[in-house]
């Protein structure tokens, strides 16, 4: 019987990179997405209109399938942009080709660009558009081409790495410590998908969840806190921050561990389940607390209250 196939968008660097990794020492065949070929490539991204920024970040697809080998699973990496459905469509229908099947859709990329730091005053409303497009709309087409697929095979899994900032405001504009209108809104839609798809798939198979992997330590985090947003969040350092492989091992156990299906539609918090839950071994726990940095939006709660309240 051939293995279970996990497929993962932004799987060049960061988190991608180590669901790409986690998935593969838990017995996954791993198909990798990304725009990043080769180390050294060079591109925008810049979190701000503010300045250009065109210096290679560390990692790529030819890095990433490197180290998914090491895992002793088969690996294929497919050159997608979020942006250009067509070369999304090439993709999913690459990767069936090869392996028959996906099991599992991580989507870890988003847009990286200008904009994502800018207040909404700054920013045109194309960059806006274009964060809707990569982090809702992109993600959306390839759940579009893939549950059919999960659904003839008898299911699958998709996970939507989301944010706090779906569901909170930033307490200081960006620039001053918070960050733009595009990200917050982008990632708010995402949010919306996994409870849509469980009530309408659920019972076709299809289990959907939001991982919020929280302030972790990326490569472009890394870059960006020397430049444009050095005072994000009050960190000098990203190692404030936690380690990426910590959001990796949530996603593998909510694709191994029976349990999952207890959470199913629901989100989880990365830092904190993988803490509770001892999943990474060493790692003392979150280091940052949200609260110093957001207002939680309250009104499903409220109102949850208040329905209750009618009810009794």
């Amino acid at each position: 019987m051939s293995r279970k196939v996990a497929f993962i968008t932004g799987a060049s660097r960061g988190i991608g990179k180590w669901c790409a990794i986690e998935l593969a020492a838990a017995g996954y065949d791993v198909a990798i997405s990304a725009r990043t070929i080769v180390d050294g490539e060079e591109r925008e991204h810049s979190n701000t209109l503010k300045a250009s920024d065109m210096s290679a970040l560390p990692g790529s697809l030819e890095t990433t399938a490197s180290l998914v080998k090491n895992e002793g699973v088969e690996v294929m990496a497919v050159v997608a942009d979020l942006l250009d459905p067509a070369s999304l469509g090439a993709a999913i229908a690459t990767v069936l080709g090869r392996f028959g099947r996906i099991d599992v859709v991580v989507h870890c990329g988003r847009y990286t660009g200008p904009g994502h730091m800018d207040r909404f005053v700054d920013t045109p409303i194309d960059l806006l558009r274009k964060q809707m497009d990569a982090n809702l709309f992109g993600p959306l087409t390839i759940d579009k081409l893939v549950i059919p697929a999960m659904i003839r095979q008898g299911g699958g899994t998709i996970i939507n790495i989301t944010s706090a900032a779906a569901y909170g405001d930033p307490r200081k504009p960006a620039g001053d410590g918070g960050w733009g209108m595009g990200y917050g809104i982008s990632k708010a839609a995402l949010q919306r998908v996994s409870g849509f798809l469980t009530v309408e798939l659920r019972h076709k198979g299809i289990r959907c969840f939001n991982v919020n992997p929280g302030f972790t330590q990326t490569d472009q985090m890394a870059q960006a806190l020397k430049k444009d947003y050095k005072t994000l969040f009050g960190m000098e350092s990203e190692n404030k921050a936690a380690p990426a492989n910590v959001p990796g091992k949530v996603v593998r156990w909510l694709c191994t561990d029976p349990a999952a299906e207890h959470y199913v539609g629901q989100t989880l918090e990365a830092q904190h389940f993988c803490h509770q839950h001892k999943l990474l071994e060493g790692w003392t726990g979150p280091q940052v607390s949200e609260l110093d940095v957001l207002d939680f939006d309250m009104s499903g709660f409220q109102l949850k209250q208040f329905a209750t309240g009618l009810k009794h």
